[in-house]
C-alpha cells in the first residue's frame, strides 16, 4: 500500500517534466500566416468607395456651390482632374514611397520595390484585408488633399498651373509626411497619434492652402466686392455627401470591421454634430441668425477636428472635440481672414488648417484612459508628454509644408505663371480657361 502510494505521487510529480516537451513545440510552433477575412475586406472595399465618394462628386459640389457661377464647372473640373491624376500618380510611385521602406531613407521616405505596384498581386494581403484594397483606399487619401488645397485659391489659378504644382507638391509634400506618420517614418515612431489624417490630411492641405492664398494675392475686387456663394443647394448637399462618406474615411481606418471601428463611426457622428450646432449658435449670437452654408461648415470643421482623434477617443472626447472645432473653426473662417487680410477663398485654412490642429492636439488629450479614450502611444505615460509629441508632429508638418509649397508656387510662378490674367479673371474660368459654361440661362 505505501509503495502504491510513492508511485502514485511519483507519477504526478513528473507530470509537469513531462509536459514540457509539449509546452516546448507549443511555444516554437510557427505564427500562422495572416489570412483574408472576407468581412474585414468587404468592409474595406465599401469604406474605400465612400472616401472616393467625398472628392467626386462630394468635395467638388461643396465648393462648387460656393464660387460664383461663372466659375463652377472650374472647381468640378479641377477635383475631377486631381482624382485622375493622383490615381496615376500613386500607381507608379506614390504608394512605394509612402508606405514601404526597403531601399529607401526608411524614417524620412519610403522605397521603390513597389514602383508601379510590382511585387502585390491578388493573394498578397496587408493583415486581413487583401494590399490592392489597401493601397485603393490609401490612394483615395491621397486624392482628397491636394483637393482640398484648391479651396484656398478658387477662382484665380491657370489650370496648367495647377497640375503642375499638384504633381509637384504630392510628391515632395504629400508622400513623404505620409510617410513619416503612417509609414513606419520618424513621427510613427515617436509616437505621434493621427488614426485618420488630421496632420497628413487636413494641416498639410491648410497649410498649403494658406501659403497659396498669400502667394497668389486676392481675387479681383476682394474684399469690396460682394462674393456670395452662387448656389447653397450644391453646397449643402456636397457637405452632407461628406458627412456620409467621412464614415469611411474614420472607421475604415481601423482596416478592419471590429469595435474600434465602430466607435470611430460613433465619435465621427457626435463631434460633427456637435461642431455644426456650435457653429450655428457663435453665428446665431453674433449676427442674429443662423445661416445654411454657417451649419455645413461647422460639420465639415468638426469631421476634420475629429479624424485624427477618431480611432483614441471616446463620446465624451468627440463631444469636446467637436465644440472646440464649431467654435474655433468660426473664428479662423471670419474674424482671422478679416483680421489678416488674405483671400483663402473657401475658407480652405480656417476649416482644414485650424481644425486639423484643434484635433490634433486634442488627440493628446482625449486619448487619455480617464477621459474615455483608449490610452496613449506605446512608451508614453503622460497627457502632457502625448501633448507635446503631437505638438511635434503639428509643427513639424507646418514648417516642411509651408516651406515647400512656398518654393513650389514661387518657381511654377516664375516659369508659367501661377494666375489668369484680369480679363479672363472677369470672364470666369469656365470659358476663359475651359470653354465651358455651367448653366445655359
Amino acid at each position: 500500500m505505501i509503495n502504491l502510494r510513492k508511485q502514485l505521487w511519483m507519477s504526478l510529480a513528473a507530470m509537469p517534466i513531462l509536459a514540457l516537451p509539449a509546452v516546448a513545440l507549443a511555444d516554437a510552433a510557427p505564427t500562422p500566416p495572416p489570412t483574408l477575412n472576407s468581412g474585414d475586406t468587404a468592409w474595406m472595399m465599401t469604406s474605400t468607395a465612400l472616401v472616393l465618394f467625398m472628392t467626386i462628386p462630394g468635395l467638388s459640389l461643396f465648393y462648387g456651390g460656393m464660387v460664383r457661377s461663372k466659375n463652377v464647372l472650374s472647381v468640378l473640373m479641377q477635383c475631377f482632374a486631381i482624382t485622375a491624376m493622383v490615381s496615376v500618380l500613386w500607381t507608379i510611385y506614390g504608394y512605394s514611397m509612402a508606405f514601404t521602406s526597403g531601399g529607401g531613407a526608411n524614417a524620412w521616405i519610403g522605397g521603390l520595390e513597389n514602383l508601379f505596384l510590382m511585387g502585390i498581386g491578388v493573394s498578397t494581403l496587408k493583415g486581413t484585408i487583401p494590399t490592392t484594397v489597401f493601397v485603393i483606399f490609401q490612394m483615395t487619401f491621397a486624392i482628397i488633399t491636394p483637393a482640398l488645397i484648391i479651396g484656398a485659391f478658387a477662382e484665380r489659378m491657370k489650370f496648367s498651373s495647377l497640375l503642375t504644382f499638384i504633381v509637384l507638391w504630392f510628391s515632395l509634400v504629400y508622400v513623404p509626411v505620409c510617410h513619416w506618420v503612417w509609414g513606419d517614418g520618424w513621427l510613427q515612431n515617436k509616437g505621434v497619434l493621427d488614426f485618420a489624417g488630421g496632420t497628413v490630411v487636413h494641416i498639410n492641405a491648410g497649410i498649403a492652402g494658406l501659403i497659396a492664398a498669400l502667394v497668389m494675392g486676392k481675387r479681383k475686387g476682394y474684399p469690396t466686392t460682394h462674393m456670395p456663394p452662387h448656389n447653397l443647394p450644391l453646397t449643402v448637399t456636397g457637405a452632407g455627401m461628406l458627412w456620409v462618406g467621412w464614415f469611411g474615411f474614420n472607421a475604415g481606418s481601423q482596416l478592419m470591421a471590429d469595435g474600434t471601428a465602430g466607435m470611430a463611426m460613433a465619435v465621427t457622428q457626435i463631434a460633427t454634430a456637435m461642431a455644426a450646432v456650435a457653429w450655428m449658435t457663435m453665428e446665431w449670437m453674433r449676427h442674429g441668425k443662423p445661416s445654411a452654408l454657417g451649419i455645413v461648415t461647422g460639420a465639415v470643421g468638426g469631421l476634420v477636428a475629429i479624424t485624427p482623434a477618431s480611432g483614441f477617443v471616446g463620446p465624451v472626447g468627440a463631444l469636446a472635440i467637436g465644440a472646440a472645432a464649431g467654435s474655433i473653426c468660426f473664428f479662423g473662417a471670419t474674424t482671422m481672414k478679416r483680421s489678416f487680410g488674405y483671400d483663402d477663398s473657401l475658407d480652405a485654412f480656417g476649416v482644414h488648417g485650424i481644425g486639423g490642429i484643434i484635433g490634433a492636439i486634442l488627440t493628446g488629450v482625449f486619448a487619455s484612459a480617464n477621459l474615455g479614450g483608449v490610452g496613449f502611444a506605446k512608451g508614453i505615460e503622460t497627457m502632457g508628454q502625448q501633448v507635446m509629441v503631437q505638438l511635434i508632429g503639428i509643427g513639424a508638418t507646418m514648417v516642411y509644408c509651408a516651406l515647400v509649397t512656398f518654393i513650389l508656387l514661387k518657381i511654377i510662378g516664375a516659369i508659367m505663371g501661377l494666375r489668369v490674367d484680369e480679363e479672363e479673371e472677369t470672364m470666369g474660368l469656365d470659358i476663359a480657361l475651359h470653354d465651358e459654361r455651367g448653366y445655359s440661362i
